[in-house]
């Protein structure tokens, strides 16, 4: 539908105020970005204004556009239009920029203020995960219903987002992929913070874009008229847009105009009033919003509630006779459909590495969850991420299976963006060693609490041959490290099965699913107890025979090591305790009472086997315990002779609980 003409007079006055009140928010914090509010205020306005499908008072409505302010230094703006649109951001909270508990973050925070879709810092970030929120609109789209989910996403970008390689790998895999309703508007104002983008920055964009497939316009940042246009002509583009805004950082600004001045700093007293005037405003007033503009802008509040309800009264329509619709709603409300967690169960003995178990878990998972969907960095026979049966998700046909490519990074972001689309349930795969690669966007998710799932396998020296460049070592300690991010690293086909389960139950934070390449034992549950034990992040496998004398502590392909030094030390007449500790985040949320039952304080004589990094096992063996564990990098060759050359034996082991003991 094409859009009324507008009042050009009251759009400037309005975009002018946007303007204002960013660089106001920035001067009374003493602290933030002003030149790129100040540039972006006629996109900004477009958006909000005339092109954004959106209900200020209900922001999670499913059917609105999405907008990722993606140069998240940017955050003033974001502020700015959310108050003035009529979303629940106050005033008060806008002179509260940057202060703690205020909803006003230096950069935009997910779940800290109505309105702000993903949480967006490190540069480049916002347009990849723009990139996966318009690939989840594509799958409802064509999977769940055409007329609910036709919404098309927004991203603002500026120089310093496309430098970063991230950005460069979501658009080659949005281009392929023709997510055409994707559109992103960049800030070309020619401006890095050490001065002039010539410094490092002299591509052509517009012609490496092209490349990519997409479709590449170019305006001049202050035409509104002309900006307007080319929005209307993006939005319904069968390729990802483009929009190239030549722009003036600081616009309006007497002296910090298109300088590197305006960055990162306040204007200043003396250069805001001088701006204040050039805009014929009163130099002394601060956070002035003129009476038209503000009964203009809250005019967004009217047009939503009318586009909400009318797809209010769509979904009422459509529930009632479309399952899938229905199976949608069920995920998007936080639950999970009855019999999820029906899994299959593994024969004693059988030796399968817990990647193949995975693969066969994943699979089962995916017959009773629709809405589960994902791949893999061109790994997927690797790490067994692959849906049997399914289509692969590609520029003419919507599968679940994705193809992320060697793109580690943007697949990370891709997740995200998956993640933020209510219902889906990603996971993405690679090789432990390449998470490394996608740690931004993994970081990310633990910080907004997105449920992703990552498979990482061939997790330790016991991938062999291809040596330590590919034997991961300090990644798991790394991994732990970030807080919300459960790592799980089961022993054998019946922990992966639990894995899974915890992963997907899991919607508050993402989840690594740490798998082996080779072939573990299956252990015998009416022995050794049931897997659930998972759950709790750590139990006994194995208890000891009379009286305590030594613990063993292991996770993943070391447990069945551990089982094997327990028979050699039970038959010399010590009693050893053997306890599987997959998921020490799972472990350090149960009650003291039980983490005191399954690693007694009184028994100190601990041995803790893990073919990892020894970081962090202090925790759990304390001073008097020992770690086997990797000091250094591992080595090229097959992986039963190293795990003997670095000492991952049962009598290894069996020695070390020896030593304790004397």
């Amino acid at each position: 539908m094409q859009q009324p003409d507008f009042d050009r007079e009251l759009a400037r006055a309005s975009i002018d105020t946007i303007r204002l009140l960013a660089a106001d928010m920035v001067e009374k914090a003493q602290s933030g970005h002003p030149g790129t509010p100040m540039e972006a205020a006629p996109i900004a306005y477009l958006l909000y204004t005339r092109h954004l499908r959106h209900n200020p008072a209900n922001p999670a409505w499913p059917g609105r556009d999405r907008f990722v302010l993606s140069c998240g230094h940017a955050s003033a703006l974001l502020y700015s239009m959310l108050h003035l649109t009529g979303y629940a951001l106050s005033l008060d909270d806008l002179k509260n920029f940057r202060q703690l508990g205020s909803p006003t973050a230096g950069h935009p925070e997910f779940g800290h203020a109505p309105g702000i879709e993903t949480t967006t810092g490190p540069l480049g970030q916002g347009i990849a995960v723009a990139a996966g929120m318009a690939m989840g609109a594509r799958f409802l789209q064509q999977r769940v219903s055409k007329e609910l989910f036709d919404y098309n996403v927004y991203a603002l970008c500026s120089d310093g987002d496309l430098m970063e390689g991230v950005a460069a790998e979501a658009a080659s895999l949005a281009g392929h992929l023709r997510l055409g309703n994707l559109v992103c508007l960049y800030l070309d104002n020619k401006i890095t913070i050490e001065g002039d983008t010539d410094l490092a920055f002299t591509e052509d964009v517009g012609t490496r874009f092209l490349s990519y497939g997409w479709q590449v316009l170019r305006v001049e940042g202050e035409n509104v008229a002309e900006l307007d246009r080319a929005i209307a002509k993006a939005k319904h583009s069968p390729r990802p847009s483009l929009i190239i805004a030549r722009s003036h950082i600081g616009f309006g600004a007497p002296t910090k105009q298109d300088s590197h001045d305006a960055h990162g700093a306040p204007l200043g007293s003396d250069e805001l009033k001088g701006t204040k005037r050039a805009f014929g405003r009163d130099p002394e007033a601060s956070f002035a919003i003129p009476n038209d503009v503000a009964a203009h802008m809250d005019a967004a509040k009217t047009r939503g509630a009318v586009l909400e309800s009318g797809w209010q009264d769509a979904f009422k329509r459509e529930v009632t006779k479309n399952q899938t619709l229905a199976e949608w709603q069920l995920i998007a409300d936080g639950k999970l459909p009855a019999g999820w967690d029906t899994l299959p169960e593994f024969a004693p003995g059988e030796k399968l590495a817990t990647r193949q178990a995975s693969g066969k878990v994943l699979n089962a998972l995916a017959d009773k969850l629709p809405l589960l969907l994902g791949g893999s960095a061109d790994l997927g026979p690797s790490n067994n991420t692959n849906l049997n049966g399914e289509q692969s998700f590609t520029a003419c046909t919507v599968g679940r299976n994705i193809h992320f490519g060697v793109r580690e990074h943007a697949m990370g972001a891709f997740m995200n963006g998956l993640a933020h689309t209510p219902g889906l349930i990603p996971f993405g795969g690679t090789f432990m060693i390449f998470a490394d690669y996608m740690r931004p966007p993994m970081r990310l998710a633990a910080m907004m609490g997105l449920g992703t799932v990552y498979v990482l396998t061939h997790d330790s020296i016991g991938l062999g041959e291809d040596g330590p460049t590919h034997q991961p070592i300090e990644q798991l300690p790394n991994l732990r490290a970030v807080p919300n991010l459960n790592v799980i690293r089961p022993c054998d086909a019946g922990e992966t099965a639990e894995a899974w389960k915890a992963a997907i139950a899991n919607r508050r934070g993402p989840t690594a699913l740490i798998l082996s390449r080779q072939a573990l034992p299956t252990l015998d549950r009416e022995v050794f107890g049931a897997a659930d034990g998972v759950q709790k992040g750590g139990y006994v496998l194995a208890r000891e025979e009379g009286v305590l004398k030594a613990l063993i502590v292991a996770s993943g392909s070391e447990v069945p090591l551990a089982l094997a030094a327990r028979e050699q030390l039970q038959a010399e007449g010590l009693g050893v305790r053997v306890v599987s500790l997959p998921c020490w985040e799972l472990f350090e949320q149960q009650t003291q009472s039980y983490r005191d039952e399954v690693l007694p304080p009184a028994c100190t004589k601990r041995v803790a086997v893990e073919a990892a990094s020894t970081f962090g096992w202090e925790r759990y063996v304390g001073r008097c315990g020992r770690i086997v564990g990797m000091t250094g990098f591992g080595a090229s060759g097959p992986a039963g002779k190293l795990f003997e050359h670095f000492g991952f034996t049962a009598d290894n082991v069996a020695k070390q609980v020896r030593e304790l003991l004397k």
